[in-house]
C-alpha cells in the first residue's frame, strides 16, 4: 500500500486530496515535526532533504507535492496520452507550487503579482468550471490548494474576482476536499 508521509499542516494534505480523489489506498504517516521525526535518518533515507510530502509506493520513493501529483494522475491513467496535452497538465501544477504560491503568500511578491494572477485566474475561470475545461483533473487539485489556502491564511479581499470566489467554493465543495483540507480548516 502506497505510504504519504506528512506534518501537521502541510502540503501532504494536497497530495491526500487526491489520493482520495483518485479512490486509492493509502497509509498516512503523520510526522511531529516539532519533534524533528522529518529529520531522523529513517526519514532522511526516503528523502535527503527531509521535507514532506514524500510517497513510498513498493520500492519508489518520490517528494515533492507537484512531483507527486503528476505520479499519481499518470499512474492512475488521469493524464492524457498526447506530449502537448500532458504538458499542459504540468504547467498547471508548477504555476501552483512556484507562481501562485510565490505570488499570493510571499508578501513581497503579493504586492508586485497578486492582482496580475487573480485577474488572468478570474478570466480563465470566467469562462469555464476547471483549468482544462469542463473536467476536475490533477491541475485543480494542485491550484485549487493553495487558492483554498488564501482565505484561510491571508487576510486578502478576494471579492474582485468572482469566479475565483466560486472556483474556491466548488473546490471546497469537493467530498474529497472536506475529509481532508476541509477537516483542517474546520
Amino acid at each position: 500500500m502506497l505510504k504519504l508521509y506528512g506534518g501537521q499542516r502541510s502540503r501532504a494534505s494536497i497530495v491526500q486530496w487526491y489520493l482520495e480523489e483518485l479512490g486509492v489506498p493509502y497509509e498516512f504517516v503523520l510526522l511531529d515535526m516539532q519533534a524533528g521525526e522529518h529529520r531522523q535518518p529513517e526519514f532522511l533515507a526516503l528523502n535527503p532533504i527531509g521535507k514532506v510530502p514524500t510517497i513510498v509506493d513498493g520500492n519508489f520513493k518520490l517528494w515533492e507535492s507537484g512531483a507527486i501529483l503528476l505520479y499519481l494522475a499518470e499512474k492512475h491513467g488521469q493524464l492524457p496520452n498526447s506530449l502537448e496535452e500532458k504538458s499542459l497538465f504540468s504547467q498547471w501544477v508548477f504555476f501552483a507550487n512556484s507562481t501562485l504560491s510565490t505570488g499570493l503568500f510571499v508578501e513581497s511578491a503579493r504586492e508586485r503579482e497578486g492582482d496580475k494572477i487573480l485577474t488572468a485566474l478570474n478570466k480563465i475561470f470566467a469562462t469555464k468550471p476547471y483549468l482544462i475545461g469542463d473536467i476536475f483533473t490533477v491541475a485543480d487539485v494542485a491550484v485549487g490548494a493553495i487558492l483554498c489556502y488564501v482565505p484561510l491564511m491571508l487576510q486578502l479581499d478576494l471579492t474582485p474576482y468572482p469566479a475565483v470566489l466560486d472556483y474556491i467554493k466548488r473546490m471546497n465543495e469537493r467530498p474529497a476536499f472536506q475529509k481532508t483540507i476541509g477537516q483542517r480548516s474546520a
